[in-house]
């Protein structure tokens, strides 16, 4: 079994930043390619970032290009969703997620199905 456990989120306006992080427990013997979605009410949840196992690789959301930066420090098990420039819009849930089937990982990382432990999630609330 594998924990997640996300933090960092809050109250922020828009234009602020927030770093958001999920720590991972359990599972430590492979690493996890990790994944951030998030739900706002009344919708659906939706992609926001990805990032390889080895870290070497990261994939953004065309909602969030250029505002957010996924990261991840594999000693700490930790990974990290730097968010800048926040938008009202950008209020949601915010949940990580751990995907351990990395065969066609990359063709499937934009959807939930793709991941086999997820977070509880933060909430982030932007005003503005």
């Amino acid at each position: 079994q594998v924990q997640l456990v996300e933090s960092g989120g809050g109250l922020v306006q828009a234009g602020g930043s927030l770093r958001l992080s999920c720590v991972a427990s359990g599972r430590t013997f492979s690493r996890p390619a990790m994944g951030w979605f998030r739900q706002a009410p009344g919708k659906e949840r939706d992609f926001v970032a990805a990032i390889s196992s080895s870290g070497g690789t990261t994939y953004y959301a065309d909602s969030v290009k250029g505002r957010v930066t996924i990261s991840r420090d594999n000693a700490k098990n930790t990974v990290y969703l730097q968010m800048n420039s926040l938008k009202p819009e950008d209020t949601a849930v915010y949940y990580c997620a751990a995907a351990y089937g990395l065969l066609g990982w990359v063709a499937t990382m934009s959807k939930e199905t793709a991941y086999d432990y997820w977070g509880q999630g933060t909430q982030v609330t932007v005003s503005s």
